[in-house]
C-alpha cells in the first residue's frame, strides 16, 4: 500500500492538537507557497500552471504559534494540490472568438461553488484545524491579505472555537455608513502610539517601527453571494508608521479581527500577534533553502509523498531554531530521543553536565559542517538540515549494531 502525504501530515497535525490541550488562545498562521518544478520535462503529470510558464504544486500551511513568545508549535493542516492545464485554443481562432471563449470562461469561473474555488483554502484550514482542536482551546487564525475575503468572516458564525486577524486587502464598504473602511478608521483619533519589532523580510530590513494605533468596530458590508448570512462585524485596528528610515516604505496595517478591541493591551496583542504571521513564511523558507525540497525530480504522486516528509522535518527544524534562541536551557529531552543524544554524546568531544536545548541543536549543527569558533557565523538552516539528516543515517547505524528501538 502506497503512502501518501495525507497520511504523513495528519498524525503530525493531531500530535500538534493533543499537544495544545491546555493552552487557552494558540495562533494559527497560515499562507500558501509554491513549490516549482518546472526543470521536469518528463513526468508532468500531476503537476500544475504556475505563474509565467511555470510548472509545480501548491502548499498551504496553518502554523501553530505560541501567542505569548511566537513560538512554532506544529503544523494544524496543510494541503498539497497543483493547478489544472488550460485546454489549449482552437486552431485558426478569430479575434472575436477569442474573446467571446474568454468571457465565457470568465463566467464560469464565477459560477463555480465557493468550495470548488482556490480561496476555499483559507476556510478550509478554519474548519480543519476546529475539528482537531481541543474545544478548551480557542484558535485565533492570522492570515496576511489573501486571506480578506468575506467568507472567512461569514464562516466565523459557524464556528465555536476560532477567530481570525486579517490584513485588510479590500477598502470595504461599511453597512449603514458612507464611509468605506479607509476613512472610516482615518476619522478615529489616534488612541497611543506603539513601538513594535519587525522581522526582515525581502522587502525590508528589520526595525523597530513607530506605530500611531486607531481602533474601532465596523460592520463590513455583505456581498449580494452572502446577503443572507448574518451580519459581518469585526474590530479594526489600523497602525500606521510614523518617521520611519529614508530608504524604508513606512508600514501601513489595517487589521480585521474577530476578537474585542475594547482595550489599549489588546489592541498591542492584536499587533503583535500579526508579526508572527512571518513564521509560516521561514517554514517556508526553511522547507525550500533547507530541505530543498525544489531540487527534487520526481513524478508527482512521488513528490507528495516526499514532501510530507520534507513538511514534517522543517517544521521541527522551525521549532529547533526558536526555542533555541527563547529557551535555551530547557532540556535536550525537548528536541531531540534519549537515542539522539546517545549518538551526539558520542560525537561530542565535550559534552557538558546539563544537557540542554542549546547544546543538542549546536551539536546537530556540527554534524551538518557548523564551524563554532566561527564567531560571527550564524547557525544556518543548511547546516541543521544536513546535521539532522546525518543525525538520523547515525542512529539508524546505532540501532543495527545494537539492535535497540
Amino acid at each position: 500500500m502506497k503512502t501518501n502525504f495525507s497520511q504523513i501530515i495528519t498524525p503530525h497535525c493531531h500530535a500538534t492538537a493533543h499537544a495544545i490541550t491546555e493552552e487557552e488562545i494558540t495562533l494559527c498562521v497560515g499562507d500558501t507557497s509554491f513549490l516549482d518544478y518546472g526543470g521536469i520535462k518528463k513526468k508532468r503529470q500531476g503537476y500544475g500552471p504556475q505563474g509565467n510558464g511555470g510548472n509545480g504544486l501548491l502548499l498551504h500551511s496553518a502554523l501553530a504559534v505560541d501567542p505569548e513568545q511566537g513560538q512554532p508549535l506544529g503544523l494544524l493542516w496543510q494541503k498539497v494540490w497543483n493547478r489544472q492545464h488550460r485546454p489549449q485554443p482552437p486552431k485558426k481562432e478569430t479575434p472575436r472568438q477569442k474573446k467571446k471563449r474568454q468571457a465565457k470562461a470568465r463566467q464560469t469561473s464565477r459560477n463555480r461553488p465557493f468550495e470548488q474555488k482556490a480561496s476555499y483554502r483559507w476556510v478550509e484550514a478554519m474548519q480543519a484545524v476546529e475539528k482537531i482542536v481541543s474545544p478548551s482551546t480557542r484558535s485565533i487564525h492570522v492570515f496576511d491579505r489573501e486571506g480578506d475575503i468575506a467568507e472567512v468572516f461569514e464562516r466565523l458564525n459557524h464556528l465555536n472555537n476560532t477567530g481570525v486577524v486579517v490584513r485588510a486587502s479590500h477598502n470595504r464598504r461599511l453597512e449603514q455608513d458612507p464611509n468605506r473602511l479607509w476613512k472610516k478608521l482615518e476619522a478615529q483619533s489616534i488612541q497611543f502610539e506603539y513601538e513594535i519589532d519587525l522581522p526582515k523580510t525581502k522587502d525590508r530590513s528589520a526595525r523597530t517601527a513607530k506605530l500611531v494605533v486607531r481602533c474601532c468596530l465596523v460592520q463590513l458590508q455583505r456581498p449580494t453571494r452572502l446577503a443572507d448570512s448574518h451580519p459581518l462585524q469585526v474590530y479594526a485596528v489600523y497602525a500606521t508608521e510614523v518617521d520611519p528610515p529614508e530608504d524604508e516604505d513606512p508600514v501601513s496595517w489595517m487589521l480585521l479581527t474577530s476578537e474585542a478591541v475594547t482595550t489599549m493591551e489588546m489592541a498591542q496583542t492584536i499587533l503583535r500577534w500579526y508579526t508572527y504571521r512571518w513564521r509560516v513564511e521561514e517554514y517556508h523558507k526553511i522547507l525550500k533553502s533547507g530541505t530543498q525540497v525544489e531540487r527534487y525530480r520526481l513524478a508527482a504522486e512521488g513528490m507528495k509523498t516526499l514532501l510530507g516528509f520534507l513538511c514534517v522535518t522543517a517544521v521541527e527544524l522551525l521549532r529547533w531554531t526558536y526555542l533555541e534562541r527563547t529557551s535555551p536551557q530547557r532540556p535536550a529531552q525537548d528536541v531531540v530521543t534519549p537515542l539522539q543524544i546517545k549518538v551526539l554524546r558520542a560525537k561530542t568531544s565535550k559534552v557538558p553536565k546539563n544537557l540542554t536545548v542549546a547544546w543538542a541543536v549546536k551539536a546537530v549543527a556540527r554534524l551538518g559542517g557548523y564551524l563554532e569558533h566561527r564567531r560571527n557565523t550564524p547557525m544556518g538552516i543548511q547546516v541543521l538540515w544536513k546535521g539532522w539528516a546525518k543525525l538520523n543515517l547515525l542512529v539508524e547505524g546505532w540501532q543495527l549494531a545494537t539492535q535497540e528501538t
